[in-house]
């Protein structure tokens, strides 16, 4: 893998040494690029109009599969900074190890990962932390707007807590605490408002369960008197379909929030989520 990376980011090279001009315009921005949507969303909202982001992780695209095109390694090589989280996709990770570390901004230096679990931004406490340490390290790449920047995050922040805010009563009073999810996908949401998180597949979304496994979450289910399965929006739902209707429950989308659609942001996703937590778990 390490040497395939390192042939593309060749060719990237040669391509722009090929081409008139600079490889970044000329516009006096900074140039993020972002790994997938959290860290584009994040980077986006904290930098303003002053950062441009590339996400490398188109819509509807899994962001673990990504696959890094040479003009993607020339954007990297060119970029100002470039936010990742190191362990969540490996492409990523071989080609920042063949770059300069100086200008790499790993989110997990700022919320270490708890058993290997990626899903960080699930969390909008562990989110606000991160947008507070983005933005110490936007402000050291673009010290004329650190002011600015920093305001931005401290809104960010402000906004992050009223979710959190809006968590904590929505599933203050449940009538369950149990979310049966096809992926491990939600341990830092369930840890922080007091949910067990039960999973028919582990952190790797593409684990294929065994038929016993899927018949003790079923089992298990069925005793707690689970009423919906969720699985996830860029995942096939056959999996929690397979077990709705092993316990006449219904399967429904609870989104880990890895990549957007046109007009959603990372606020109408976990707000979405709220609700479908609320009706999953009877909560009043």
């Amino acid at each position: 893998m390490r040497a395939t990376v390192a042939a593309l980011l060749l060719v990237g090279a040669l391509a722009l040494a090929g081409c008139a001009g600079p490889a970044q315009p000329d516009d006096g921005l900074v140039h993020v690029v972002a790994g997938f949507y959290p860290l584009q969303f994040v980077s986006e909202q904290v930098g303003g109009d002053r950062v441009a982001v590339d996400n490398l992780t188109r819509a509807g695209a899994e962001p673990h599969d990504l696959e890094l095109r040479p003009s993607q390694l020339a954007g990297l090589e060119d970029a100002d900074l470039v936010v990742y989280l190191r362990g969540f996709q490996p492409a990523v990770d071989e080609a920042v190890d063949l770059q300069r570390r100086g200008k790499t901004f790993d989110v997990g230096g700022v919320e270490a990962l708890r058993d290997a679990d990626p899903h960080v931004w699930l969390d909008p406490v562990r989110l606000a932390a991160i947008a507070g340490g983005l933005a110490d390290r936007l402000a050291a790449v673009d010290p004329a707007d650190a002011g600015a920047i920093r305001e931005r995050a401290a809104r960010l922040d402000g906004q992050l807590r009223d979710l959190d805010g809006e968590y904590r009563a929505g599933l203050a009073d449940c009538a369950r605490r149990e979310v049966v999810t096809s992926h491990e996908a939600f341990g830092y949401l369930a840890a922080r408002y007091d949910l067990a998180q039960v999973s028919v597949t582990g952190l790797n979304p593409d684990e294929e369960p065994g038929p016993q496994q899927v018949r003790d979450v079923a089992k298990l289910a069925k005793e707690r008197g689970v009423t919906t399965i969720f699985f996830e929006s860029l995942v096939s739902p056959k999996l929690s379909q397979t077990v709705a209707r092993e316990i006449g429950a219904k399967a429904a989308v609870l989104d880990p929030i890895e990549g957007v659609e046109d007009g959603e942001t990372y606020f109408t996703v976990m707000r979405s989520n709220l609700a479908a937590l609320r009706d999953a778990l009877g909560c009043r």
